[in-house]
């Protein structure tokens, strides 16, 4: 179901006729009433009436994510605080916190697009949805929440967390739609089995995931294991949280973007050249209708590719390839460069092993160390010894083969990696902790 006909078929020539007239409005909003910007247009000798054209985004400066970091809380807010009725905030773990806010129309704008997003992954007014998402400053569960209202299906805000619990009220309501995290709703699997409820046997028919990068290896687990139709969702919170784009049910080859709202680019993540559709690289989004705190060319650090031929649902939204990792979340071991998802891949395509792994990094001298630990399942660690470090053995050569770098490999005995109720750590990098 497409839930803006108009909007989400726009004949390319308008679609882009309508980013340019934003854009332009974009320039002189930000260039008036966002110091920071005003800064950087000078500083390049650019004025906002210089944007011509949709190519002349080139023109336009770099946003990053220390940007809102050093103008912390509200130093890019566009409009003043009396017009602000929601803020958001990032957890702020690996330093201070970026902290976005919406007016009244950006949250109309978002839950539209979130009832978008929903009706491209098949839900309907008719469906259950059971939104374990957290809730609070981060911005999945409210964005999850007011997109399925917007559509007009009925919410259970469960939040994270209380992971029996979520299991039985997903027995006990029926819910048809579940919104997680890929890893979380793993979880909830596993501890289902535990107390004896098949999630085969519910009606949940579609799984939202976001929040963290996941593969297509893992899209085939998730549905094999829950028995639903796994449909990717993407966003993020600096941007406006999740909604930015997601994959329509009919294909689920790429994830349409909402473009009449956001201007996309992929850029060479080192040289921060534009890239041509096909090529992955560092995707950068524009906030084109955003008024709180509109961002221009924010640097998502996300590596993907872009594609704008039609789909087959009937949507002429550019679609992104599925997020390939992350240009600060890859690994460089030895010189070689390696991506989480990557090394998910290989795991979850051998027999025996689970979705839920940890990449050990240490350093010896001046070398690096990769170690995979991965869980075994039950039957596989009931096992012979030498069974398992055959398993141990061919995944190493396929990381070898596959990736070129050389790894440890570790099978561990099942539940032993720990579980998160959001996003999954994947990686424990070492190296800058003091040696023993």
């Amino acid at each position: 179901m497409i839930f803006d006909v108009d909007m989400e078929t726009l004949p390319r020539e308008d679609l882009e006729a309508l980013q340019l007239r934003r854009l332009q409005a974009l320039a002189e909003r930000v260039y008036e009433n966002v110091p920071f910007y005003r800064k950087r247009f000078e500083e390049r000798g650019l004025k906002p009436g210089d944007i011509k054209s949709l190519a002349d985004i080139r023109l336009l400066p770099f946003t990053e994510k220390q940007d809102l970091r050093n103008h912390y809380p509200f130093g890019l807010f566009a409009v003043s605080r009396d017009n602000i009725v929601r803020i958001h905030s990032s957890s702020g773990t690996t330093g201070k916190a970026t902290v976005v806010g919406y007016t009244r129309r950006d949250i109309r704008n978002w839950s539209r697009l979130m009832g978008r997003c929903f009706a491209a992954a098949g839900v309907t007014s008719h469906d259950l949805v059971h939104n374990a998402y957290g809730y609070g400053l981060f911005t999945g569960g409210l964005g999850a929440h007011y997109g399925a209202e917007e559509l007009g299906a009925t919410v259970i805000p469960v939040s994270g967390g209380g992971t029996r619990r979520q299991t039985m009220l997903l027995r006990d309501f029926g819910a048809t739609v579940i919104c997680s995290t890929p890893s979380y709703c793993l979880h909830l699997a596993e501890v289902a089995h535990e107390m004896g409820i098949d999630f085969k046997s519910l009606p949940l028919r579609i799984g939202i995931f976001g929040a963290e990068p996941w593969s297509d290896t893992m899209r085939k687990e998730l549905e094999a294991t829950l028995g639903l139709t796994a449909i990717d969702i993407y966003g993020l919170s600096e941007v406006m949280g999740p909604g930015v784009g997601i994959e329509c049910a009919e294909a689920q080859n790429g994830l349409h973007l909402m473009e009449d709202h956001f201007l996309v680019e992929v850029i060479d993540p080192v040289t921060g050249e534009n890239l041509p559709n096909g090529e992955i690289g560092e995707l950068v989004i524009t906030t084109l209708t955003k008024e709180a705190i509109p961002l221009l060319r924010y640097r998502t650090r996300d590596l993907t590719c872009l594609n704008t031929a039609p789909c087959r649902c009937g949507r002429t939204l550019a679609r992104m390839k599925r997020v390939q990792g992350r240009s600060d979340d890859m690994l460089i071991i030895r010189g070689v460069n390696v991506f989480p998802s990557q090394i998910e891949t290989i795991l979850l395509e051998t027999d025996g092993l689970s979705p839920h792994y940890q990449l050990i990094v240490t350093r010896d001298g001046n070398l690096d160390n990769l170690e995979v630990q991965v869980e075994v399942d039950e039957r596989l660690f009931s096992d012979a010894i030498k069974n398992l470090q055959r398993v141990e053995s061919k995944v190493q050569k396929n990381i070898k083969e596959f990736l070129g770098v050389t790894a440890r490999v570790k099978l561990v005995e099942p539940r032993t990696i720990q579980r998160s109720e959001g996003k999954a750590k994947r990686i424990v990098d070492m190296r800058n902790q003091p040696q023993a």
